[in-house]
């Protein structure tokens, strides 16, 4: 699980509940310092904010979509949500929104689904290569 968000007080928000919830989490302050920990890291999910400095969560998406190892990756946005930042983030090719503020209960739940899906494809493009269920990461 990698959380993006230039809010340190929100980062900590998420990632404890995530936590909580049993997901390994590492956290990010901005897109340049999530493209530089995605590859190192491997996360199940990514939950970008969309206003940040230096990259925001829409580019950062972009970014991570046109990349061959992390295009497969669930994305989510986890910011205020209004129509532009939906409509830019459907077509960055975002897989979920979640509004702020938002219940803890409602990201589990977003996050888990994501993080479960079945129909994701591994690195290698192959369908249920074992990690799909894995939480951990």
């Amino acid at each position: 699980m990698l959380v993006v968000d230039d809010n340190k007080v929100i980062r900590q928000l998420i990632r404890v509940n995530l936590e909580l919830e049993g997901f390994e989490v590492v956290t990010a302050a901005d897109g340049v310092e999530c493209l530089d920990l995605v590859h190192e890291f491997c996360p199940d999910v990514i939950t970008l904010d969309v206003v940040m400095p230096r990259l925001d969560g829409i580019q950062t998406a972009v970014r991570l979509r046109a990349d061959p190892r992390t295009g497969h990756l669930p994305v989510a946005v986890v910011s205020a949500c209004t129509p532009y930042e939906v409509d830019s983030g459907v077509a960055a090719g975002v897989d979920a929104f979640l509004a702020k503020p938002f219940e803890p209960s409602e990201l589990v739940r977003m996050v888990r689904r994501l993080a479960n899906r079945e129909d994701s494809p591994s690195a290698d493009g192959r369908r249920g290569a074992g990690t799909a269920g894995s939480a951990a990461g």
